[in-house]
């Protein structure tokens, strides 16, 4: 009997690319995304030294694959969207631009999702918010100026959120904390009722003006100490008084209440590393139609809403309620161009109506002992509203605490009722601007 040997060629398997889900609330953006939209939001830092911008490219080169949560694309499938690892060549740094936070086209830039800018002595990043929140983005800016800082030959150690480039990626900085940490038995109500909307003249396209204060940190929290309330608390109840002031210039027919979207950042209540978004909204508002408010009872209201509303079992019913519609086996199987019509319907006419403006707080922005003496101070910005508003947002570093708006409308009625109180109120402001001032009173 005769026997044939036939070499036999494994065929090896394929191999299966690596993807992520998009977290909980990273799902809304993409739908959201229109020819002048796009919900990007900036983080900058403003260095004592001018940017080297080949330095800085080497950088980002070297900082990105230690943070795969930001070195994807977008994709879209029949069900969901989803991100997959991006092996293009970028993102490539950019001389700054004068309108920031402009649409993010998801097949442009090599499909990168975050841009980074440089100005004189200011690195700028910018993300889409599918990608992460403002925490997670802001490790990435501190990892790649520490970086930056050594590549120019100084000894900057990885602490206070400055990640070590040579260590791999760890997997609960990829988790979706929301799921995670989804555990009420209450699901919250969606709907806070409808919420006065800012009269203006809407800007030209990709228009997006920005009025930046810069104020002593140590000023603004004696004035909120004397009122028994925290910073944030504080400059909430500025913002309020401000919108309360605007619809009474308005003259309008019938008052709505005025009221803000805070983000909180779920980090400092439910642990987690999570470089991908982990917020939850909150609105602190004022009714004008149970009469008159004096600003204490502004800081009265917003002090104790914040004591109420900000904890963990209101938040977990929060999350909760987005996780189990998310969830649902009905809603899986319904086609992604379904959704997107459904959850595009459901913000316009009811989440983005519940509140006058949005007001993000970074909190008090730290960097390793050694790179102190490098950095000026940070910015942050949110980018253009979905709708005609004005959005503020907040940083400190050291003794600069950073104020910035953002608006697509001509007038600065907001801004100026809000900058003019922190002055009636003894403190200090430095205004900076893109406007042109010949066209809106300030």
């Amino acid at each position: 009997m005769k026997t044939i040997n036939k070499t036999i060629k494994h065929t090896p398997k394929k191999q299966h690319k690596t993807w992520y889900k998009l977290d909980l609330s990273a799902n809304v953006y993409p739908t959201l995304q229109r020819r002048n939209f796009s919900n990007v939001f900036r983080l900058s830092v403003v260095l004592k030294e001018e940017i080297d911008p080949d330095t800085l490219q080497r950088a980002v080169d070297l900082t990105l694959p230690r943070f795969p949560a930001f070195k994807v694309a977008l994709h879209k499938g029949i069900f969901w969207r989803y991100l997959e690892p991006n092996d293009h060549p970028g993102p490539f740094v950019m001389p700054d631009i004068i309108n920031p936070c402009m649409p993010m086209l998801f097949k442009s830039n090599n499909r990168y999702l975050i841009r980074i800018y440089y100005y004189r002595c200011r690195i700028s990043l910018e993300v889409f918010h599918s990608l992460s929140d403002g925490s997670g983005a802001l490790k990435l800016l501190k990892t790649i100026t520490a970086v930056y800082l050594r590549l120019k030959g100084h000894e900057i150690s990885n602490t206070c959120g400055v990640l070590d480039i040579n260590e791999p990626p760890r997997p609960e900085e990829m988790e979706d904390a929301y799921i995670k940490y989804a555990s009420s038995r209450v699901k919250r109500p969606r709907s806070q009722g409808k919420a006065y909307r800012i009269r203006g003249h809407r800007e030209p396209f990709y228009t997006l003006n920005i009025i930046h204060g810069l104020l002593s940190v140590q000023e603004v929290l004696q004035k909120a100490r004397s009122y028994h309330v925290t910073l944030t608390e504080y400059l909430n109840a500025v913002l309020l008084y401000a919108l309360l002031e605007k619809q009474k210039a308005d003259h309008v027919f019938r008052e709505h209440p005025v009221a803000l979207a805070l983000p909180v950042n779920l980090r400092n209540i439910f642990p987690s590393d999570t470089l991908r978004n982990f917020i939850a909204m909150v609105y602190p508002s004022v009714d004008p139609r149970m009469g008159d408010y004096t600003f204490e009872e502004i800081i009265t209201h917003v002090h104790n809403y914040m004591r109420f509303y900000i904890n963990d079992k209101f938040l977990n019913a929060d999350i909760t309620t987005n996780a189990s519609t998310q969830q649902s086996p009905l809603i899986r199987i319904v086609p992604l161009f379904v959704k997107d019509i459904v959850v595009k319907q459901f913000y316009i006419r009811v989440q983005d109506k519940q509140s006058t403006a949005g007001l993000t707080n970074l909190g008090v922005i730290d960097v390793p002992e050694e790179m102190r003496e490098f950095v000026d101070y940070f910015d942050v910005l949110m980018g253009q509203p979905f709708s005609l508003r004005t959005n503020c947002a907040v940083g400190s570093f050291g003794d600069t605490l950073s104020i910035n708006f953002t608006s697509t409308i001509i007038e600065t009625d907001v801004e100026r009722f809000f900058f003019r109180k922190l002055v009636q109120e003894g403190l200090h402001v430095k205004i900076e601007t893109n406007r042109d001032m010949n066209r809106s009173e300030f």
